[in-house]
């Protein structure tokens, strides 16, 4: 397995332009807009929004009637849901339908520095205050209103994206029957079917999404679509590491082509926007708690007057 790691460490560099994210913006020029994610979130910097309350979950704890499709699309696992799940509230202006969700990984590995201590190359795609998770799930969501992503493209705030990010810890159970399938789709253009699953069972507890960040932003692969309200919750999943690695056993193309590692996007500049902090709960984020506790202990420790 030590192996297994230092072949995949060494492949970031070996990547073609066909798939490295880097490069996107040579082929593609809406790829160079003003609104592209993903981007770093430094929570010193956003904006408290009192409107960002829950959101509203609906079919997310049904298995819903038709097969997911399971696809190894050149760029990273996509799977196609029946669009019944739909998301509201939480200061959307409309309700959301469920498409489809992929992920986006670094590099996994069973290596161990030391005892009790898991190596792996982070490789979500949004970064909090510079901090990178293991691994980031995207839940796509379109407009209630419109059949599907092309005529969700239409409009500006066509699409919805709910992230999440995915850390290393204990091994989840409820993501075994998408890890099984992996294999069968370990080339670029293969697909396979399995029985659906209640979203909610891949998600944290709804109970434990109160607290996110929201802004304005685009696909983080092409066409790079700017008319997407991003969604980022502070609660992770957890997977384990050797769940992880079931990721990188793909390939970006077919047989002898590079295997599926760092499928992330850099982070894009934030231009003119803002980020939004919801008010679900009372918790700050990290760097304004510590703004807050600096600036008690300033004042408790000041002479009084």
């Amino acid at each position: 397995m030590e192996l297994l790691f230092l072949a995949l460490f060494s492949l970031h560099i070996l990547r073609t332009d066909a798939v490295d994210p880097h490069q996107w913006h040579l082929t593609d020029p809406a790829c160079k807009g003003d609104r592209q994610s993903p981007i770093n979130i430094v929570t010193r910097d956003v904006v408290y929004d009192r409107s960002l309350k829950p959101l509203t979950f609906e079919g997310y704890d049904g298995k819903g009637s038709s097969k997911w499709n399971v696809e190894n699309n050149g760029h990273t696992v996509k799977v196609t849901l029946d669009a019944s799940p739909k998301i509201g509230g939480g200061g959307l202006a409309r309700k959301y339908k469920a498409v489809e969700f992929h992920l986006h990984w670094g590099v996994p590995s069973m290596q161990q520095s030391s005892p009790g201590v898991q190596q792996y190359i982070p490789g979500s795609e949004h970064s909090i205050d510079g901090e990178k998770y293991a691994m980031e799930l995207h839940l796509v969501h379109i407009r209630e209103d419109v059949p599907n992503v092309a005529e969700a493209k239409k409009y500006k705030d066509g699409l919805a994206v709910l992230a999440f990010f995915i850390k290393v810890d204990e091994e989840n159970k409820n993501y075994a029957t998408l890890l099984n399938e992996l294999e069968n789709i370990q080339y670029k253009g293969l697909s396979a079917q399995i029985d659906p699953l209640p979203l909610s069972s891949l998600l944290p507890p709804k109970e434990e999404l109160g607290r996110y960040y929201r802004y304005e932003g685009s696909l983080t692969t092409p066409d790079c679509f700017e008319g997407v309200i991003w969604t980022i919750f502070e609660r992770p999943i957890e997977l384990s590491l050797l769940q992880l690695s079931y990721f990188a056993a793909l390939h970006f193309d077919g047989k002898n082509s590079t295997h599926m590692i760092e499928n992330f996007r850099p982070v894009q500049p934030l231009h003119e926007r803002k980020v939004s902090w919801s008010s679900a709960s009372t918790v700050l984020p990290p760097a304004k708690l510590l703004l807050l506790l600096l600036t008690l202990t300033f004042f408790l420790s000041s002479p009084s007057q």
